[in-house]
């Protein structure tokens, strides 16, 4: 295509709005976003669907759009704080991407107060000479109120957090406990020890487990090993396909994790009753039973409908006390529950011995607790100790996971899979610049395994630079989804996996578990009529079909001519994966709403920390002792100009040579605070600097900052979430490029 006819083609995509008033369309067939200078933004919001002309390419070279149709208005509520400025009323959004305050008119203001926070509804759009007008349709509170930050999350993100009627009616008609005609056909374990090992907060119990020594087979052909026995919630016998219940849990498809709060996927009669695996009593279940010999491999495993009697509740902290010294308190407490705790070890032993035998990614990474008081204020943050009775217990899921996709797969049933694909050639490529960079003398191949990542992270675990090498790997990879279409888990180093382990909380594993339930009647299970897939079901079609292409694959040759059926299980897999994203962004926007709220109250402070990220634009540094995140804009680096190196990640001044770059020990002051914007920004302490303290009055007028989320994107390999984080998608805050010129010029004037 010719330059002139790329300038005169209309394009249709999504509006996503920027702090500094100037916006982006993000497109609908993939390709790089089109800029919207601010006079285009007048008209829209973001999120609106637009159709743009490209007229020009910027100073930055990027291609400059003007709008030339708005296809569709967002129908998200806008979330804001009511303000009342000479004798005006307007809401000023929460989301500066909005870029516009709200119109009120004085008979739509509810029984709202000045300084409330407000949900507005649209009545009237924004046009190039007039501001959008709305109303008022519900009061959330003051900014303060304890949970504030979880309500304006929920709406924000379109988070469902109210039953329907009907659902709520139809969780009240269902039984409190097992009743006997729930038990037919179903292999009685009531005598089998079966124990939940969960977190001390928990309250929901997916999963039990038992383990014994076992041999399968005779005479010298006996080979020895564990009979490992999973038993999982069996959600799908109460939760009915197309019930109001599970019209809502779908549309959750998640439950979401909060501070002090879980909105859960299911009602909490099920979630932390019926379908809860509560200590002695009875419940419903579906076991995964498997045979794992001493080389970790499992050789064969069956399902089955099943009725238990939780034995034991256990926590992790407590379970690896007693594995620690089975002659302790903790072991003289639970002495008949030892010997299986053991067997669980043994177990474990053996599955991470092919686990190591595969390759599988193995990156210890640092999570962290909000510890909050009952006004819902930050006590203290602090990292979750992930100890071995965690991983006896993932390795345990893992397996069972494993044998469901195994299940379904050999049955020709279509399902849902946890597929993790491999690095984009992009990202491939940045990494072996890297390596190459650093002078490390090892690199991955064109078509790399998991078990290359493993090697490198294995052998750079001893250096100083282990940090910084290890956050390029994992950046590397990209985000788990759900798909009916199995490419294996790249992480796991697994060609089939699934979730199965998790129906209380994952609407995904729901649908595995009534795929095996109709696999074992000899049946078909066919997926309820399901709504529409909407933007986040596009972005995602698009990434799969931009990673088809990518592989030199046809985009319809994995599924040529869908059947209807085909076409509901990949929608299902769409919708589920866009919702995981949705409550992963919804909590992160509450973390880093306490994280700010929490740093207000230390501002002028300074603290040691490391940078956990360098961009073109400055650096992140996370402090040690409370695990919070926020940017050194390059403007504070010192009064010379820092080039970024992006093969080596580091910013490097041109004049000192001085460099920043991932796992860098630096001190700095907390400098400024932006609750709204979810941001904190810090400068550098070098040494002989005189810092003065920050008046602690300036605490209130702290909006003025422009950068990214405080809270960076995590990497689990199972969530897969190993895309770049949101960081490095951020952009230099306003003035950025000036104030570079003006370091670039007092460093010649120097020289």
């Amino acid at each position: 295509m010719s330059q002139t006819s790329g300038l005169l083609d209309e394009l249709e995509g999504t509006v996503q709005g920027h702090r500094d008033g100037h916006g982006f369309v993000a497109r609908d067939d993939g390709a790089p976003d089109i800029y919207l200078p601010p006079n285009e933004m007048r008209a829209v919001l973001h999120k609106d669907r637009v159709k743009v002309r490209i007229v020009r390419s910027d100073r930055k070279g990027r291609p400059e759009g003007r709008v030339v149709e708005i296809i569709e208005r967002s129908k998200q509520p806008i979330i804001g704080r009511l303000l009342h400025e000479s004798g005006v009323w307007l809401v000023a959004p929460e989301d500066k991407r909005y870029g516009q305050d709200v119109l009120i008119p004085k008979g739509a203001t509810s029984v709202a107060k000045p300084g409330q926070v407000v949900v507005v509804e649209l009545v009237e759009p924004p046009a190039l000479f007039g501001q959008p007008v709305g109303r008022i349709k519900e009061v959330l509170g003051e900014v303060d109120d304890p949970g504030m930050e979880i309500e304006i999350a929920v709406r924000k993100y379109s988070v469902p957090h109210e039953f329907s009627q009907a659902c709520v009616a139809l969780s009240r008609s269902l039984p409190d406990k097992v009743r006997p005609q729930d038990k037919q056909g179903r292999v009685d374990l009531t005598d089998v020890p079966l124990v939940t090992i969960d977190g001390e907060d928990a309250r929901d119990f997916d999963d039990a487990v038992y383990c014994e020594p076992a041999t399968r087979g005779r005479g010298r052909a006996a080979v020895k090993g564990w009979r490992l026995l999973v038993a999982i919630a069996d959600v799908s016998h109460y939760v009915e396909t197309g019930s109001a219940i599970d019209v809502d849990a779908y549309d959750r498809a998640t439950s979401v994790y909060f501070p002090r709060r879980v909105i859960p996927m299911l009602p909490e009669k099920l979630s932390n009753g019926l379908c809860s695996l509560n200590p002695e009593v009875e419940r419903l279940c579906m076991v995964c039973d498997m045979f794992v010999t001493d080389a970790g491999v499992v050789e064969a495993y069956q399902f089955y409908p099943a009725v238990m009697w939780s034995h034991a509740r256990f926590t992790y902290t407590e379970v690896a006390a007693i594995l620690g010294n089975t002659r302790g308190p903790e072991a003289a407490k639970r002495k008949e529950r030892v010997a299986d705790l053991l067997n669980l070890h043994g177990v474990f032993q053996s599955l991470l011995k092919s686990r190591q035998q595969r390759g599988a990614v193995d990156f210890e990474t640092t999570e962290t607790q909000i510890v909050c008081d009952e006004n819902g204020r930050i006590e203290k943050i602090m990292p979750r100790v992930r100890n071995v009775a965690h991983r006896v217990i993932e390795e345990a899921m893992l397996a069972a996971n494993v044998c469901s996709a195994d299940y379904i797969a050999q049955s020709k049933h279509p399902g849902l899979f946890r597929v993790h694909e491999g690095p984009t050639p992009e990202k491939k490529e940045i990494l072996r610049n890297y390596l190459r960079a650093i002078g490390l003398g090892m690199t991955i191949s064109d078509e790399p395994t998991p078990g290359e990542f493993q090697a490198i992270a294995v052998a750079t675990r001893d250096r100083p630079d282990a940090q910084q090498i290890h956050s390029m790997l994992l950046r590397s990879m990209q985000q788990a989804i759900y798909t009916p279409i199995n490419s294996g888990h790249f992480g796991l180093a697994f060609e089939a996996y699934t979730h199965f382990t998790s129906p209380i909380r994952r609407y995904p594993d729901l649908l595995v578990h009534r795929v095996i339930k109709a696999v074992l009647d000899k049946k078909r299970y066919l997926l309820p009529t399901l709504p529409t897939p909407g933007e986040a079901h596009a972005k995602l079609s698009r990434r799969l079909e931009k990673g088809l292409a990518a592989k030199g694959e046809p985009v319809s040759s994995k599924a040529r001519k869908p059947t209807a059926e085909g076409v509901a299980w990949q929608a299902a897999g769409l919708h589920c994966s866009a919702n995981e994203r949705r409550a992963d962004e919804a909590s992160r926007d509450v973390e880093a709403w306490l994280k700010c709220k929490y740093m207000r109250e230390h501002l002028g402070e300074e603290y040691a920390g490391v940078v956990t990220s360098a961009t073109s634009f400055g650096l992140f540094v996370t402090l040690d002792a409370m695990y919070v995140e926020g940017l050194v804009h390059i403007t504070e680096l010192g009064g010379e100009y820092f080039r970024f190196d992006e093969a080596r990640q580091e910013l490097r001044g041109e004049r000192t040579g001085t460099r920043y770059a991932i796992g860098t020990r630096v001190r700095i002051q907390v400098s400024r605070v932006d609750l709204d914007g979810r941001k904190i920004d810090f400068r550098l302490v070098h040494e002989g600097d005189g810092l003065l303290g920050r008046n602690p009055s300036d605490r209130d007028t702290v909006r003025e900052p422009k950068m990214r989320k405080a809270a960076p994107e995590r990497f689990d390999v199972d969530a897969g979430s190993g895309s770049p984080s949101a960081r490095n998608a951020a952009r230099p805050r306003k003035g950025a490029e000036r104030a570079i010129a003006t370091s670039k010029k007092v460093a010649r004037k120097r020289k």
